[in-house]
């Protein structure tokens, strides 16, 4: 999915300054009425003809926490992730067990998993 050339959002514009219709202009320019209402909104509230980036590089939540994860697996290498979610949480970092797990295994570490005692007991 591309956004759309900052010509057409320029066109569009430049018909709702002259007074027409979102519907008109879309059907003229052949795009969504939706889109031509997200496009004016933008330029109202914040006064940006240009569309917003899409994609790109998102840091992690906890990169800066790094160091301290580490020390708190060696520490206790029977800590899971759902301990060390609470842990980070407490700091006041909100992160998902899978996406705590996916920043981990980038940095090659991991943590114990639970072990179900249901199966367990079944082999006793």
């Amino acid at each position: 999915m591309h956004a759309y050339s900052q010509d057409l959002r320029d066109r569009v514009l430049g018909a709702l300054e002259r007074g027409e219709g979102p519907t008109a202009i879309a059907k003229r320019y052949e795009v969504s009425r939706l889109w031509v209402y997200q496009v004016r909104k933008r330029w109202q509230e914040d006064g940006q003809r240009h569309s917003l980036p899409m994609g790109g590089y998102r840091r992690s939540r906890i990169a800066h926490k790094e160091v301290q994860i580490r020390q708190w697996i060696e520490a206790t290498p029977d800590l899971t992730l759902v301990q060390l979610s609470e842990r980070l949480a407490e700091q006041g970092i909100q992160i998902k067990v899978p996406a705590l797990w996916h920043q981990l295994d980038k940095w090659g570490l991991s943590c114990k998993r639970p072990v179900n005692l249901a199966i367990t007991h079944k082999f006793i």
